[in-house]
């Protein structure tokens, strides 16, 4: 599962913020933070747990999710790569800027 097309979706990223704010919370805590059913939730709950997005430990009858800093490692990583080739290309238009405004000044 693509976890950024898990991540499209506005309450699953409501979710995966109160879950990284508070540290580890209850399926059941969770619900309570939204206006939908407990069920709804859960099949959320799903979806960012098979993106790798957030992970669950089950004690006892309960259900906790964390973050999962494997899947949220794997993203920060190729949103770096992206962000690292923009920061190239925008070096590269920079110089180029640079060397017209140096010829410009150096034809008057």
């Amino acid at each position: 599962m693509n976890a950024f097309a898990v991540l499209a979706d506005d309450t699953r990223r409501d979710i995966v913020r109160l879950v990284a704010k508070n540290g580890e919370l209850t399926s059941t805590e969770i619900s309570q933070n939204f206006q939908m059913s407990p069920p709804a939730i859960s099949q959320h709950l799903k979806l960012l747990k098979e993106a790798n997005i957030l992970q669950m430990k089950k004690d006892a009858q309960r259900r906790i999710y964390s973050l999962d800093q494997k899947g949220i490692k794997e993203m920060e990583d190729w949103i770096l790569e992206i962000k690292n080739l923009w920061v190239k290309r925008l070096d590269h238009l920079d110089r180029y800027v640079m060397k017209l405004k140096t010829e410009r000044s150096n034809d008057q």
